[in-house]
């Protein structure tokens, strides 16, 4: 919007998702590693069904209501939420006064740090203070502010971007792909604009979002029922399948009994691997594209054929798109642009996103461990060995074994330091 031939300014354009039937997508070949390698895992059938006779029924819906609130009457992540409007507020007329030269971009830039900041530390403290707010419940409020602190980093970006143009006396800053009129600079910075970006899924700003000419209800309403469906398969799933087996894990680990840790790791592995593919159909189809569908967001690329992968880097340029499009615009080539070599920048955008992993992770549970950092960080020499000794087929198993293996042992390794933090040591477990 602020360039006609620049694609730093232009970010989204009008598609549709992989997963949907109008994409006319047919590339899965990476399904097929997939079934290989977790046919290595079969047996984990039997094993679910052994412990639904052995446990009965352990899904409780209601109790999930308790992961989100330890008091009926006292809701704050909720409330943290709320209070994340004076932050948007702030960034809002932040920008009405530099469009106007009230305040020098210094100072905009001054403003910004401690508005940014805040964000990032107000949640937090919040978090751990605040002894009614549940490891989930904190999980979910820092995830809306994480978001946020994206999204007006963009802000920030994009509208500096459009002061600079306007200096130079450009004409225009419109997105051609736009269905409805287009908004030029200062004209964007008004209430509608800016919740209308809040709530967008995407995390990178434009004057002009490509827009749906109309909301398909049909289509809609199977995005609902995909969300309502899979939401409760989840909770099914967690509930019956990986609870007792996390529970069983805690002796073994407690003893450092090698052999055990190893089984009760491969028992968790297709389980948790199971939750995460449903997860991702779940949040990054179904829910994001409800709320592009409502919102009439033209741009459905929200994943890209990651389950192809043959490279690790592949992978987590390709899984999550919202935010590899803001770490490729806002992070990743503005280092380039300043001189830092491919690999550095490389390196320092994996740093990034292990900093977040682990901010969601630790500070929820109050404890600091940094087994979400390592597991990221671990992508680095992966991916070096994969690109160097692998191809093809065989890379695409790695990386899929990487999915398969790696999130298990973190999940056991932060129960685990929970179980011990909280309650003075791990319980005598249930042998399975």
């Amino acid at each position: 919007f602020c360039s006609d031939n620049s694609n730093i300014y232009i970010c989204h354009r009008l598609q549709e998702s992989l997963l949907s039937s109008e994409s006319g997508y047919s590339n899965y070949r990476g399904i097929l590693n997939w079934c290989v390698t977790v046919t290595m895992r079969v047996l984990d059938g039997p094993l679910f069904l052994f412990q639904l006779h052995r446990y009965g029924i352990l899904v409780d819906p209601i109790q999930v209501v308790s992961l989100f609130l330890k008091d009926p009457y006292s809701w704050p992540a909720a409330c943290l939420i709320i209070v994340s409007n004076v932050f948007i507020m702030a960034a809002l007329y932040t920008e009405r006064r530099l469009a106007v030269g009230t305040i020098s971009e210094g100072t905009g830039a001054f403003l910004y740090c401690v508005n940014l900041g805040a964000i990032l530390c107000f949640p937090s403290a919040t978090v751990l203070i605040v002894n009614s707010m549940t490891p989930v419940g904190g999980v979910f409020a820092l995830g809306v502010y994480t978001v946020l602190l994206l999204k007006l980093y963009s802000y920030k970006d994009v509208n500096k971007w459009c002061r600079e143009i306007r200096q130079a006396k450009a004409r225009t800053l419109a997105n051609g792909n736009a269905v409805h009129s287009h908004v030029t600079y200062p004209g964007n910075l008004t209430h509608r604009d800016m919740y209308y970006f809040i709530f967008a899924p995407t995390l990178c700003y434009e004057l002009n979002f490509p827009r749906s000419p109309r909301i398909r209800k049909r289509f809609l309403l199977r995005r609902l029922l995909e969300m309502l469906f899979l939401m409760q398969l989840q909770v099914g799933l967690i509930q019956q399948w990986m609870v007792p087996t996390v529970q069983n894990s805690m002796k073994p680990f407690q003893n450092m009994e090698l052999s055990r840790m190893v089984e009760r790791l491969l028992k968790l592995a297709v389980p948790n691997h199971l939750i995460w593919l449903i997860f991702f159909y779940w949040f990054f189809h179904s829910s994001m594209n409800f709320v592009a569908e409502l919102m009439q967001f033209g741009d459905r690329e929200f994943y890209r054929d990651w389950w192809n992968s043959e490279t690790v880097p592949y992978f987590w340029a390709n899984w999550n798109i919202p935010v590899h499009k803001w770490c490729l615009r806002h992070f990743y080539k503005p280092m380039l642009r300043r001189g830092v070599n491919k690999l550095p920048a490389q390196i320092a955008v994996f740093l990034l996103s292990a900093f977040f992993h682990e901010y969601l992770v630790s500070i929820p549970l109050k404890m600091f461990r940094l087994w979400a950092f390592m597991g990221m960080m671990a992508q680095v020499p992966l991916a070096l060995f994969v690109a160097r000794f692998l191809r093809g087929n065989y890379g695409n198993a790695a990386v899929w074994m990487s999915l398969i293996i790696g999130q298990p042992i973190a999940v056991l390794m932060y129960v685990h330091d929970y179980y011990v933090l909280h309650y003075g040591g791990v319980s005598e477990a249930r042998t399975a």
